[in-house]
This record gives structure tokens, sequence and C-alpha cells, in this order.
């Protein structure tokens, strides 16, 4: 588990393996897979980023897994607070973040309820740009809007059943370089692999 504010570039190092982490973001209590690439502006907090996942910036994602190979666009908030609209005679933030305010502990009962409704994001899944994602995402699909909704799935369902057999998404770093050229061409990375 990481829990880092700091910028990094893969100027500086040379182990693409590690997560590139971009400007100004915030990693609490979170851990990324290799390769995984995190855009500036950030946060995320007590989440799981799958190996080459992405996100492309100003993303805020809480208390979620995600997936391999996921595709998660600017704008994307995954698992965001549920405002106490109807709870509380006032739903502002001051009543569950009120260390901000000077107005006393947080809510532990409100970040818990959180933590609960945790939200996974299946391999290979797309999220469309400015995207509010508080369900839970199947693989191969692609979400967006806010409330975020199946708009498509990538695969017919009999596609998706070959890919999820294959189990791609685990072959190592040198395999997948090895047969990135099949990549490029679904029909041919059928007929090889599925």
């Amino acid at each position: 588990m990481t829990n880092i504010i700091h910028p990094f570039s893969l100027a500086d190092e040379q182990d693409y393996s590690r997560p590139k982490i971009g400007q100004q973001v915030e990693l609490n209590q979170s851990t990324l897979g290799q390769y995984v690439h995190i855009a500036d502006n950030a946060i995320i907090e007590e989440s799981q980023i799958g190996d080459y996942s992405y996100t492309a910036g100003n993303n805020q994602i809480f208390y979620a897994t995600i997936g391999k190979f996921v595709s998660i666009a600017t704008y994307v908030r995954i698992n965001p607070g549920n405002h106490p609209t109807y709870q509380r005679v006032a739903q502002h933030h001051f009543t569950y973040r009120s260390s901000v305010y000077g107005l006393g502990e947080d809510d532990q009962v409100f970040f818990d309820w959180r933590r609960e409704h945790h939200v996974t994001v299946g391999n290979g899944a797309v999220i469309g740009t400015s995207a509010v994602v508080t369900k839970d995402v199947e693989p191969y699909s692609i979400v967006a809007g806010v409330a975020a909704k199946k708009i498509g799935m990538r695969f017919d369902d009999t596609m998706i059943g070959r890919i999820e057999a294959s189990r791609w998404w685990d072959w190592d770093h040198e395999t997948l370089k090895k047969r990135m050229p099949d990549f490029r061409d679904l029909r041919v990375f059928a007929e090889k692999y599925l």
C-alpha cells in the first residue's frame, strides 16, 4: 500500500513496469499494478488499479477495484461521495468533513458507508469522459454519463466468453511484446489465441 503525493516522469525512470504518476496526484492506501499510468490531477483513495490500466487526468477514484487494461477518460469519478440529501438538514461537506471547517471530527459512519459500497470495474472496460461511476462496471463494457450507464459492449457475448477463457491479460510482459502485432487485428488474435 502506498500513501504518495509526488510527481513521477517516465524520463526520470527507465523501468517501464513501474507506474507512471503525473503531477498533483494523491495516492492514499492504494495499490497500482505494473505499467499503470495515472495522469495529472488525480485522487485515488483505498483502491486497487490493475496492470496496464490508465487514467487520462483529473480523476477521482474512491474505494474501488479497477481491473487490468481499463481505459478511464478525463474527469471520471468512480465511487464519489453520496451527499446525505434526505438524511440531514444540510447535505454540505461540513456535516461529514467537519475537521476541514474547524467544526470537530469527521463523520466516520459516512465514510464507512462508502467503503462498504465498493465499486469494481472489470478487465478491458472503457469509461467515457466525465462519467460518474457509482456501480460495478462489467468487463469489456463501455460506460458513460452521470450516473454512468452502459452504452455498449466492446464485443458480443460469444467473443467475451472466448476472451475471458484465454486470460491473455495474465500473460507476462515478454509474451505481450512478442504477440503485439496480433493485438492490432482482432481476427488474427482470435484465430491464434481464442
